[in-house]
């Protein structure tokens, strides 16, 4: 059965706004004692009134700017819905925040929302690639204030993913990921709409959140795909993809795996990991266990 709950809810969901945080500016970040463990839930990142611009920032304790290593880890949702501490539309995320949080205990952790799209054609794209990429210059503005070192990690599911494909192979400024992790992520928006086209399911939604289709807005729809930007100075990236998805078909990520490997990006204990059996998203604990296990092979070999 096709997974398409997800953008069904977010139908719903489209009249209703958030709630704005009045703010002239993001609050800039002074600096503390980085020899003590620091949280802080629902941090504004942007400049635009909205409170889906926030993240949630878990720092460690003797932390430093030459050591602490970053994860900034982005939720799904198709663009339209979720939420970074988990939602009933997306779980993983919380499921993939707790993971992390237990297995690396030194590094620092971002975890972001970013303005949700909506049919009445509100938060359309490029917005999610704008608040990523001012996300990213939030913390790198406040990397001394934060001790943390140059050492990133961008992590991501569904549309999350997507977005941390586009921000990391598009641009080298002000920072460029050391790693990036792909959980079953699209990469090739023409090829998603012509894909859901086929099954006349998800490709009004698609339109909508592109503005068009891939013939009357070809540009938004090319410079909108991550597989368009790769190249020798991409990052190593960990491709991970359910044999069974029909939300995000499995041959979007083997473009990327083949696109990357013809660019000469060298990864190690990286690259494609197909679950034969998996549709969109995974909760077997067994399965998480082995997802956890190859990051973990992945970020000591690409993250020193």
């Amino acid at each position: 059965m096709k997974q398409i709950f997800v953008f069904l809810i977010a139908i719903t969901i489209f009249s209703c706004e958030k709630d704005k945080i009045k703010k002239d500016d993001p609050e800039v970040v002074v600096p503390g004692n980085f020899a003590e463990a620091k949280t802080e839930l629902n941090k504004i990142y942007g400049k635009d009134d909205n409170a889906a611009q926030v993240m949630d920032i878990y720092l460690p304790a003797n932390r430093s700017t030459n050591t602490t290593k970053v994860i900034l880890l982005v939720h799904g949702g198709a663009w339209a819905v979720g939420d970074k501490n988990g939602s009933e539309d997306d779980p993983y995320i919380k499921t993939l925040l707790d993971s992390v949080r237990k297995r690396y205990p030194d590094w620092a952790i971002f975890n972001m929302n970013y303005r949700l799209a909506t049919l009445s054609g509100k938060n359309i794209f490029p917005t999610q690639e704008n608040d990523m990429a001012t996300a990213v210059k939030y913390i790198y503005d406040n990397r001394q204030a934060f001790g943390i070192s140059d050492k990133w990690v961008f992590m991501g599911m569904s549309s999350g993913a997507h977005m941390v494909l586009l921000q990391a192979y598009k641009n080298s400024s002000p920072i460029r990921p050391k790693a990036v992790v792909d959980f079953y992520g699209p990469t090739d928006m023409t090829g998603l709409y012509n894909f859901h086209k086929a099954d006349g399911d998800l490709a009004p939604l698609i339109e909508k959140l592109m503005s068009g289709t891939p013939s009357s807005n070809a540009a938004l729809y090319s410079s909108s795909s991550p597989i368009n930007f790769v190249n020798a100075q991409s990052p190593p990236t960990l491709i991970m993809h359910g044999g069974k998805d029909d939300t995000v078909p499995e041959a979007q990520s083997l473009a990327l795996s083949a696109k990357l490997k013809a660019a000469g990006v060298t990864t190690v204990y990286g690259d494609y990991y197909s679950f034969p059996y998996q549709t969109h998203g995974w909760s077997d604990p067994v399965l998480w266990g082995e997802t956890m296990k190859l990051i973990s092979n992945f970020l000591t070999a690409n993250v020193p």
